[in-house]
């Protein structure tokens, strides 16, 4: 008797999520800030191993706020993450960035980081653009970052800029309302040139989830477009994780789906999310017109999953 291979299985698609957890008070019903400090540690320690037991391997974090402490706290134990970690703006002078990267690896408790990134590209196009990341050039090579790359947007020409300064990653805006970097090929250049590709905003900072009330006012024309975006998923009987999930994980090019997650609760929606069926959508219908108006300024003021 003899007996086919076994055809391997598709990889899940939890293997390419990372989960940034939010823990600043601007998002609605936040258990990290609304409990007392140990209940906030212990939100924090079920949220992340809700997320180990999934399957989850990587958490993408910032500087600034509680999280990197908490985090440090709450780590399972062995932890499965890794752990990628933003630099403080260029502005802060270039001693301060690399102090606060170390910090930031102190504070969680951690030998090394997976990723050190740039938190905004426009700084490595400026005089000190080099300076800047011959630093980050250096706590790689000292072992502290596995890898260095950047934040960006599609207007930061990133594909280019990441050729130019041989990036290991470049973490993106893309998502369902806003498709630019997928549509004109900005992701599937960044991913010939070398480098991995983490999508960021993969929930339009919370726009796909809000209503015409709860949108900040010079983004209250957009609330129609917004609805009949709404209306389409609901026809496909899709909601809009759902669709927002499944978009960003259609993108070939794409190494990494960073969700921003504030609880378990939110986290095991995001990962049943994750597992539906993908659903029968045309993703370009779905994105909006002149989507570049929905600044990160106006995507924070909305309090709904971002």
């Amino acid at each position: 008797m003899t007996h086919s291979p076994a055809t391997p299985s598709a990889p899940s698609p939890i293997d390419r999520l990372a989960l940034a957890v939010v823990t600043e008070p601007g998002r609605a019903l936040n258990p990290f800030m609304a409990a007392p400090s140990g209940a906030r540690e212990d939100a924090m320690r079920f949220l992340l191993q809700t997320g180990s037991d999934a399957g989850v391997k990587m958490i993408a974090t910032k500087p600034g706020g509680d999280g990197e402490r908490l985090l440090g706290q709450a780590w399972p134990f062995p932890s499965p993450f890794r752990v990628t970690v933003q630099t403080v703006a260029l502005s802060e002078g270039l001693d301060r960035v690399e102090a606060r990267a170390r910090r930031s690896l102190e504070r969680m408790g951690l030998p090394r980081g997976e990723a050190l990134l740039v938190n905004n590209a426009a700084d490595l196009a400026g005089a000190e653009g080099r300076a800047l990341w011959d630093r980050l050039q250096a706590l790689k090579t000292r072992g502290l970052f596995r890898s260095i790359g950047f934040c960006a947007t599609v207007e930061d020409g990133p594909a280019l800029l990441a050729r130019r300064l041989e990036a290991d990653v470049v973490q993106i805006s893309c998502n369902l309302l806003d498709q630019r970097a997928a549509a004109e090929g900005v992701l599937d250049e960044i991913k010939a040139g070398g480098a991995e590709v983490h999508l960021a905003s993969v929930f339009a900072g919370g726009l796909l989830f809000a209503v015409g009330d709860e949108l900040p006012p010079h983004l209250a024309t957009y609330a129609q477009a917004l609805s009949r975006t709404r209306r389409r998923l609901a026809e496909r009987r899709c909601d809009p994780m759902q669709a927002a999930l499944a978009y960003a994980f259609s993108l070939k090019a794409v190494d990494r789906v960073v969700a921003s997650v504030a609880s378990a609760a939110e986290l095991r929606a995001i990962l049943a999310a994750a597992h539906a069926p993908g659903p029968d959508l045309s993703w370009p219908e779905l994105a909006l017109e002149a989507p570049a108006a929905f600044t990160a300024d106006a995507r924070a003021r909305i309090s709904s999953a971002a």
